[in-house]
């Protein structure tokens, strides 16, 4: 199982979002951090706003920030809900299904229990546990902060 880029990065927003979860930290300031793509990750925000995982607030002092708790966000329907196709073999989707051995193969059975366990591990986890070790996330992104310094409490 591979996430998309879209899932990776909306997760790593998240992160940093959840490392000053008072705060409103622009999206320039965010891609800046993530060393990522400001144009992809204004459509990540867009989507997560949607989702109901952050609010986006306009002016001055706008950015965006979390409007849910680290500790009630699962990675696990985060993923479901960023994860756009989550279709591991052609024979999951009937419609699309080309396969001519996929009546008898039990290998579409094997695959759809993995991908239930990868997803049954990340239900069990949340937001805040990914922001472990605090301390060393926060080091590590001012490596590429041009904004003001993150606090380390």
């Amino acid at each position: 199982m591979r996430l998309t880029r879209f899932s990776d990065n909306a997760l790593r927003c998240l992160i940093v979002l959840g490392l000053e979860p008072e705060e409103c930290i622009t999206v320039q300031v965010i891609a800046q951090r993530l060393n990522m793509s400001y144009e992809h990750l204004v459509k990540i925000v867009q989507r997560l706003a949607e989702l109901g995982y952050v609010e986006t607030v306009r002016g001055r002092h706008g950015g965006v920030r979390l409007v849910r708790a680290a500790a009630d966000i699962r990675l696990g329907k985060l993923v479901r809900e960023t994860e756009e196709n989550l279709t591991l073999v052609e024979c999951f989707d009937p419609e699309h299904n080309t396969c001519p051995i996929s009546a008898a193969c039990r290998l579409a059975g094997v695959l759809n229990e993995a991908l239930a366990a990868f997803l049954a591990v990340l239900d069990q986890r949340t937001l805040a546990d990914a922001l472990e070790p605090r301390d060393q996330l926060v080091s590590l992104l001012r490596r590429h902060a041009v904004d003001e310094p993150l606090p380390l409490a």
